[in-house]
């Protein structure tokens, strides 16, 4: 027992860039100015941190939608995202009741779990406070850069571009107010080479002089593409660990084709939308199998790519469960207490049974010994009595 004692204890803002599929979580400051979605750059001498970015992606095999939203902190009253899309996309407010649906459906379930022998936060083995640990989210043809519509969206001011050279794509970014790090003109290469085109957003507080924080309003990005595929390139820019998180609707359970740099995908949830009115309802319409998709990038540099996703094998039902365990007790007693007392007890009495009944176990009786017949009176074999010896 002394052992076991012993042995225990995130003038507006360039924002956004959505792409297709995708939920993320990652913290950022300056001069961190990449996140999972696309490119977010703040103003000058500036912190900017995305404490929770969220997106819901729609594949329904030729139209993809994506809607995205946005939680912000830090000292950054102008902050810039771009992020670049596989087609046209068009641009609208998203509805915020989507996160709190996907939340609840998402929701891991608690089950109780018991336990005989004490756990570290159990009696005895209570280290700390005696709490047990709990056990975490996208026509100027022949000009380098062509701006195909902008539009105002409440705090948004949305542009959308296509672009032909990546140089040319930084200068324009720079000439309207959203001076980009040399190192993403880099970074954009690939996409320009692939004739993507671009989001862009600006975002500012309603007060001048505010800085941006809390949650932002949704974005719903529609666009055409052949393949489901999250853009994650832009990513390896940010000098953070990345978390990513993906909802995918779509018409089977999917999957990330390869890691990209990060550590294995884990799937979180995996079922049908059940829900018939809604916004999750409506936006799952035709496109019925919910897949929530977990992802770490310890070493953002080392993303090499952007996200694929597939049809899964089976469209296996998953659902999270987190165990509550707790220590079985009888009457508010430890059951282990109780049987190891008992235990005691009945070994104790036992004993003492055993003690008491030898005390009282009877001696064995001696036979009384014959006295030797008299002499006279001996038989001899073959004599009668009264002969003579």
């Amino acid at each position: 027992m002394a052992d076991l004692l012993r042995a225990g204890t995130g003038r507006r803002v360039l924002a956004v860039v959505l792409a297709l599929l995708a939920l993320q979580l990652g913290q950022l400051a300056a001069p961190a100015w990449a996140c999972g979605c696309g490119a977010m750059v703040p103003g000058d001498a500036a912190r900017v941190a995305v404490g929770r970015e969220e997106s819901v992606v729609r594949w329904d095999g030729a139209r993809e939608q994506v809607v995205m939203r946005l939680t912000v902190g830090g000292d950054a009253e102008r902050v810039a995202w771009i992020m670049p899309v596989p087609g046209r996309a068009t641009v609208r407010l998203g509805d915020p009741a989507l996160f709190e649906e996907l939340h609840d459906v998402t929701a891991p379930v608690r089950r109780t779990r018991y336990h005989f022998w004490p756990q570290d936060g159990d009696w005895p083995l209570v280290s700390g406070d005696g709490s047990a640990g709990a056990p975490p989210p996208p026509p100027g043809a022949g000009a380098p850069v062509g701006v195909v519509g902008r539009q105002r969206l409440g705090p948004f001011d949305v542009a959308r571009l296509t672009a032909t050279d990546p140089g040319a794509l930084d200068g324009w970014l720079d000439s309207n107010g959203f001076a980009l790090p040399p190192r993403l003109t880099g970074a954009l290469r690939p996409y320009v080479d692939q004739r993507w085109e671009y989001v862009a957003v600006k975002l500012a507080p309603q007060t001048t002089g505010a800085p941006l924080t809390g949650a932002l309003d949704p974005l719903h990005l529609t666009f055409r593409t052949d393949e489901p595929v999250y853009p994650m390139r832009l990513s390896r820019l940010a000098d953070t660990p990345q978390s990513l998180g993906l909802y995918v609707l779509a018409a089977h359970r999917m999957e990330p084709a390869s890691p990209i740099g990060g550590e294995r995908p884990r799937v979180t949830y995996a079922g049908r939308v059940t829900a018939r009115t809604g916004p999750l309802a409506e936006l799952a319409a035709g496109t019925p199998f919910l897949t929530a998709i977990g992802q770490e990038f310890p070493f953002p540099e080392r993303i090499v790519g952007d996200h694929e996703l597939r049809r899964a094998p089976a469209d296996d039902p998953f659902q999270q469960v987190i165990h509550e365990d707790r220590l079985r007790e009888v009457a508010g007693i430890p059951a282990w207490l109780l049987t190891v007392t008992g235990g005691l007890a009945l070994a104790v009495a036992t004993a003492a049974w055993f003690a008491v009944r030898r005390t009282r176990r009877p001696e064995l009786a001696t036979p009384p010994v014959q006295p030797p017949a008299p002499a006279d009176r001996i038989d001899h074999p073959g004599i009668t009595d009264g002969e003579d010896g």
